[in-house]
């Protein structure tokens, strides 16, 4: 399988970032993240929820030739709808429909100054959103804290989920009883204030590439330094502050016997994810985030699920090798786990 280039118009919208060697200044998109082009046509999903009107964005990709099945995408925490642009074009070469939402605090979606972040409610979201667009048992495929939101989405709605795939999920250990100091919204809101692309790319070449950058990443750090940087930048940290408060309170691994779908779980063996972890002691610190055995240890907890490694990437495989990633989802699709219990 071939690797997919970003759209043309994608890329050179994208690529305003100021990349290594470039003098270009950063572009500062709006709160949700007006000015950055995705590569395919975005739609809104306009609904209330806890007492104020929101709009999901999300994209919604036919294949030329379709199997009849349809796969959702879930974003990671540091990613949108768009990060998925590889796996969408597989997919929907493959007959897949696709739908890659936003989710409400993310990307191109709502930024709601007050709003309950959980789980539940992110995943009753998508089920929202999958209502209106009359999808019934979906493949659901969530990476990183989409993972986590994937589960969730299984856990909530059993019947409706044709296959459940997780892709390097957090959520993996509870970094709080493992150790990691409490952490306020406050002190969450003052670290995402100071993000840059500078930042934004020493973090992610560390734990999402396994220390290897190349510059087809550079998009990714412009869409997100310029969501940080532009005019609503304090109502994008803000939720962003929300989100991790989220994601570091409600780990998800107690969770896993529980789940009744076939269940494939992808790790990058690199991947040394664990949000906070740079605020916990140094003796803390070195426990957390060892996803060869978190990732064995999920595959065990999980009924019937199924574990492919990726021994070369980080956190986020689906980027650094997306070919094979690619390959390995589709014929996962094709032939899923078995659903037995224990």
């Amino acid at each position: 399988m071939h690797r997919f280039a970003l759209a043309p118009a994608f890329l050179s919208v994208a690529l305003g970032a100021t990349s290594p060697g470039r003098a270009d200044p950063l572009p500062a998109y709006g709160p949700e993240l007006e000015g950055f082009a995705y590569p395919f046509p975005v739609e809104r999903f306009t609904f209330t929820s806890q007492r104020q009107p929101l709009q999901m964005a999300y994209l919604d990709v036919k294949p030329e030739q379709p199997n009849g099945r349809t796969v959702v995408l879930l974003h990671g925490k540091n990613f949108c709808a768009a990060t998925w642009d590889s796996q969408i074009r597989a997919l929907t070469g493959a007959g897949y429909r696709v739908v890659a939402p936003d989710q409400i605090g993310f990307c191109k979606s709502s930024k709601p100054s007050a709003y309950q972040f959980t789980f539940r409610q992110l995943a009753e979201n998508t089920h929202a959103l999958l209502g209106k667009l009359g999808i019934e048992r979906p493949v659901i495929v969530g990476h990183s804290t989409g993972g986590m939101l994937a589960a969730h989405y299984a856990l909530l709605y059993p019947k409706e989920v044709a296959q459940l795939v997780m892709v390097n999920p957090v959520g993996l250990e509870d970094w709080s009883a493992k150790g990691l100091p409490p952490i306020s919204i406050d002190r969450w809101y003052e670290r995402e204030l100071k993000t840059t692309a500078e930042s934004i790319r020493t973090y992610e070449t560390a734990t999402y590439y396994a220390g290897r950058w190349e510059p087809r990443y550079e998009p990714w750090v412009g869409m997100l330094a310029g969501l940080n940087s532009g005019p609503g930048k304090e109502a994008v940290a803000w939720d962003s502050a929300l989100l991790y408060d989220m994601i570091v309170t409600e780990p998800v691994v107690y969770r896993f016997p529980q789940i009744a779908v076939p269940t494939l779980l992808f790790i990058g063996q690199k991947d040394n994810t664990a949000i906070g972890k740079d605020l916990a002691p140094p003796e803390v610190r070195a426990t957390l985030g060892h996803y060869p055995e978190l990732g064995k240890a999920a595959a065990k907890a999980i009924p019937g699920a199924k574990l492919i490694e990726f021994p070369d990437s980080g956190h986020a495989p689906q980027m650094s090798e997306p070919e094979a990633f690619n390959k390995a989802l589709i014929e996962g699709l094709e032939t899923p786990p078995s659903s037995r219990t224990k």
